[in-house]
């Protein structure tokens, strides 16, 4: 019986093969994929890539009730390109997916291998009603 791969394992390879492209170049064409699973496991991949790159304290997906999409980064607190509605709200079921954070609030540890060495990142997830932010924190 073959193993299926989770999602968590595709987005370590994803990690892998964007380390050396440029992340929010990248993010910024994600849009218009048609596949939106793998779309948003490349925006969750470069979006590692580009907070270790770029030395981020943390990474956040909020989307509103409306729907509306935003990422926030801070280091100074700068707006990264939004991956639109459809792959925003497939980042946010793919990250509970692979975190297992279920409820309103909750926050875990969520190793990443990249490269030959790995990163530790904390997950923190808030819900609000339709409101839901999903933060990506970078160790220090």
């Amino acid at each position: 019986m073959r193993e299926k791969e989770t999602l968590h394992g595709k987005v370590q390879k994803l990690i892998d093969c964007f380390a050396t492209s440029d992340p929010l170049k990248e993010m910024a064409g994600l849009p218009g994929e048609n596949d939106r699973q793998e779309a948003a496991l490349k925006w969750l991949a470069l979006a590692v890539i580009h907070g270790i790159n770029s030395g981020a304290k943390e990474i956040s997906v909020l989307r509103s009730e409306k729907g509306e999409v935003r990422v926030m980064a801070e280091y100074k607190k700068a707006e990264l390109p939004s991956p639109g509605v459809a792959i925003g709200s497939c980042i946010m079921e793919s990250l509970r997916s692979i975190t297992h954070l279920e409820g309103e609030k909750g926050k875990t540890l969520l190793a990443m291998g990249v490269r030959d060495g790995s990163i530790d990142l904390n997950i923190k997830l808030k819900r609000r009603g339709e409101e839901e932010k999903l933060t990506l924190k970078f160790p220090d």
